[in-house]
């Protein structure tokens, strides 16, 4: 591990730490670990600690349990006595975090200072509340109940929000890059974070603290723990909204009267590394959550969990890496910039044209769609796939099977926002967009246009990428350079899939026509 950012922390030896950690855990009043698996030294494969399969391990067993006292969370954080006053709020929290133990949330993100103009921006959330128990007990070093654990977590992140502009750069196109927002936590952290900590010096640091981090140092530290809740916290306040789904599992809890306690940092679960094909599962009971093996694991083998179907974009973005299984639920977005200008082309290539379209006229009628809420600024394409079985495997390929139904509505709103405008100034055009299948050909002309020019926004080409990735040893990504260009170029495929589905669809229209141009001709002959 790096060095941190002071020394309450010491980074000591890797294999030591471990084993504290292990004896920690195993410590606590109901806590379980079996005997058949162990925590290993992962990193010559890029993969932290990690644990593994010692023997031979059936399936539906239970590998560790994990009590809930030990979990540290604002219901069992000293903080939460200290400053209560922090900890009172609403009892859904502002942000649904991701959790290990199930799919998590499309829009799982931390809070930005402008998600809510109304609110104080001083107010807490469960995603800050935890960064600040984080900071408390890491500041208190061994006098904290959870040091041996805080020892254990990561002090260095490979998330897009550590790396440099140049390596950035090497995502090229993608639209992770507008997702990273460090600007935004910035904000938040100097706001909500360094702040706090400032004002309530004699609460975060023991007594015997003769020099307190400074801001710029309390924001490298909110960064680190922000990080580390990104990576690792479970979402506590997530209940079943089936009983009978194993794939929902919520930790079923009744919350402390107006406490905003909803994430915690859960010690065990949480060294198990993920992948879209997984072998155990977290399981949430009313006094403990345990770690459960959904299938046969062969000595030697990793055990694995689930993060849920995250493209290899958002894998990287939340937990700094990449995985091929992952690539199965990669995307790419479509802005509708792109698509409206290849409707363009295809409206003014109609054939018996004789005037100019009036597209200011057109974007007045789209704007007044778009203050009712109800115009999409960008689309995303993705592939088909079979969700994971009961096993944690999955089976058949995934596969681009159409453009996304909203596209599809808009492109038709837009459409009759032209041959509005269009009126009896231009009949041929008029009749056109009456017409339903030269509708169809616009929409699939201007979108494979759309892609195209979408690919060439990347600045290099699939196939350079794919040299790239060629000569990666072992075929997984592991340096910030590899994992930008397995993102970028896994992109570029999806682009691709849907050029040849829109070409597929175009060809099958075009010969529709052919037949329905047959088919009186064909009719007379017989008559």
């Amino acid at each position: 591990m790096a060095t941190t950012t002071t020394d309450t922390l010491p980074v000591g030896d890797f294999e030591q730490q471990t084993q504290k950690f292990l004896e920690w855990f195993t410590s606590q009043p109901g806590a379980t670990f079996h005997k058949d698996i162990k925590l290993v030294d992962l990193r010559d494969k890029s993969a932290g600690r990690g644990i593994i399969a010692t023997a031979p391990i059936p399936a539906d067993t239970t590998l560790f349990t994990i009590p809930r006292r030990s979990i540290l969370c604002a219901a069992t954080s000293p903080l939460a006595t200290k400053l209560p006053h922090l900890f009172k709020g609403p009892a859904e929290p502002t942000v649904a975090e991701e959790s290990h133990s199930h799919t998590a949330d499309d829009d799982d993100e931390p809070p930005s200072p402008e998600d809510d103009d109304d609110e104080d921006p001083n107010a807490q959330d469960s995603w800050t509340l935890l960064i600040l128990i984080l900071i408390h007990e890491y500041l208190h070093g061994s006098a904290s109940a959870w040091f041996p654990y805080l020892s254990v977590l990561p002090q260095r992140f490979d998330t897009p929000m550590f790396w440099t502009g140049e390596e950035l750069g090497e995502l090229q196109a993608s639209a992770l890059v507008a997702k990273v927002g460090k600007e935004e936590a910035d904000e938040m952290i100097r706001t909500k974070i360094v702040k706090v900590v400032q004002e309530n010096e004699e609460v975060f640091y023991p007594a015997e603290t003769k020099q307190k981090l400074s801001e710029e140092e309390l924001l490298v530290l909110g960064h680190r723990m922000g990080s580390a809740i990104m990576a690792y916290a479970f979402d506590l306040a997530k209940e079943d909204e089936d009983e009978e789904d194993e794939e929902e599992d919520g930790w079923v809890e009744d919350k402390v009267a107006g406490m905003n306690d909803t994430m915690g940092m859960v010690p065990m679960a949480d060294m198990l590394n993920a992948d879209a094909v997984f072998n155990a599962h977290i399981n949430h009971g009313e006094a403990c959550l345990t770690a459960t093996s959904l299938r046969e694991i062969k000595q030697g083998e990793e055990i694995l969990n689930y993060y849920g179907p995250l493209s290899s974009a958002e894998l990287l973005r939340r937990y700094g890496y990449v995985t091929p299984n992952h690539a199965r639920y990669d995307v790419v977005e479509l802005g509708w910039g792109l698509v409206e200008g290849g409707l363009k082309k295809m409206v003014e290539g109609l054939k018996g044209r004789k005037k100019e379209v009036d597209w200011q006229k057109v974007e007045e009628l789209v704007e007044e769609e778009k203050e009712e809420g109800e115009w999409e600024d960008s689309f995303v394409l993705e592939r088909q796939s079979e969700d994971p079985d009961s096993e944690g495997q999955v089976h058949g390929e995934a596969e681009f099977m159409g453009l996304p139904e909203e596209l599809e509505e808009q492109v038709k709103t837009y459409l009759k926002a032209v041959k509005k405008v269009v009126g009896t100034r231009d009949r041929a055009v008029a009749e056109a967009l009456g017409n339903k299948t030269v509708r169809k050909e616009i929409l699939l002309g201007g979108v494979r246009q759309a892609l195209e020019e979408r690919e060439g926004q990347y600045a290099t080409s699939l196939e350079e990428d794919e040299k790239v990735l060629g000569r990666i040893e072992g075929g997984r990504p592991t340096t910030r350079k590899e994992m930008a260009v397995w993102v970028r170029a896994g992109e570029k495929r999806i682009i691709r899939e849907a050029v040849a589905w829109v070409k597929k669809q175009e060809e099958e229209l075009s010969k529709e026509k052919g037949d329905e141009k047959d088919e009186p001709s064909a009719k007379r002959r017989k008559a």
